[in-house]
């Protein structure tokens, strides 16, 4: 097996994605480099090829959208412990960011966030741009011949997102939203390989981001849209007039493997130095840590 909702959310945040982001990796990017590292385009891919980490410089240098709550969003200020993003006067946060501090807290790295278009994220760890992608992206194989999975540092159900008034509200599994018009974000295995499972649903137009997605069916361009858990739960507390459809429970419901809701954090092809140090502080943390963690980053995440 991406990733990450309204006014600050619309325009920083929410959910959606790689999810828990998923799907379609990417086409070119552009690049940004970071005067505050260093790190030129070529300069981490540099030391990851001369079998070092590309941290030797110190900084960690991640990437996500900052706007797929609650796995990533930008705000204005540096409450709860944000990082400011490269060439910005906004700050990260998130779920994404939480689990980079922990990283950098382990080897005593500087961490640095750069913000970045979720379909540029792959490209750009290709390149050497970043050390690093922690987008929510899921561990796909599509997305493994162009980098190297650390992880899982989440793993991401199924569900889909409706208004509480909706005649799909009641619906008990996918069968019952046959029909339905819907959507979700562009580049995920929620709009790839989810929605088209449901019979006759009319999928519109991907979203291009995970705040326009909720807003689409916020507004009642659609009946439902599907995403992650993470990012359904993340969207209540934006849109309280929303359902949360979650089918786990039963066998009416989407058919995905492990691969497509394992969320993985990206590195360049053949860095096993630094797929290995994160990989030693993540498999120091149960599942029951990353929910944890994942609830205080839904709490805390911004509601306008």
């Amino acid at each position: 097996m991406k990733k990450q909702l309204i006014s600050c959310m619309l325009a920083c945040a929410m959910a959606v994605s790689l999810a828990a982001c998923g799907g379609s990796s990417a086409t070119a990017s552009t690049a940004v480099t970071s005067s505050a590292s260093g790190k030129s385009d070529t300069g981490s891919a540099a030391s990851s090829s001369a079998g070092g980490s590309g941290v030797e410089d110190g900084v960690f240098t991640i990437a996500n959208e900052c706007g797929y709550a609650p796995y990533n969003w930008a705000q204005p200020t540096d409450a709860n412990d944000s990082v400011q993003i490269a060439d910005s006067d906004q700050y990260a946060n998130g779920y994404d960011i939480m689990i980079a501090k922990k990283i950098c807290d382990a080897y005593g790295w500087k961490l640095e966030v750069k913000q970045l278009d979720f379909d540029s994220l792959v490209p750009a760890v290709q390149s050497g741009t970043i050390d690093a992608a922690i987008a929510g992206q899921s561990m796909t194989a599509e997305r493994a011949e162009n980098v190297d999975f650390a992880g899982p540092y989440f793993y991401a159900s199924i569900v889909c997102l409706t208004k509480s008034d909706s005649k799909y509200a009641s619906a008990k599994g996918i069968t019952d939203l046959a029909g339905g018009t819907c959507t979700s974000q562009i580049s995920t295995i929620w709009y790839d390989n989810c929605l088209p499972q449901i019979k006759d649903a009319k999928i519109q137009t991907a979203a291009e981001s995970a705040p326009a997605m909720l807003m689409a069916v916020e507004t009642g361009q659609v009946d439902y849209v599907c995403c992650d858990m993470p990012t359904a739960e993340g969207a209540l507390v934006a849109y309280p007039d929303l359902k949360i459809l979650d089918f786990s429970s039963g066998s009416d419901n989407f058919k995905v493997s492990d691969e497509e809701i394992n969320i993985g954090i990206s590195v360049r092809k053949g860095n096993t130095e630094l797929k290995d140090k994160i990989n030693a502080v993540l498999g120091k943390m149960t599942k029951d840590d990353f929910n944890n963690l994942m609830t205080e980053a839904t709490k805390i995440a911004p509601t306008s």
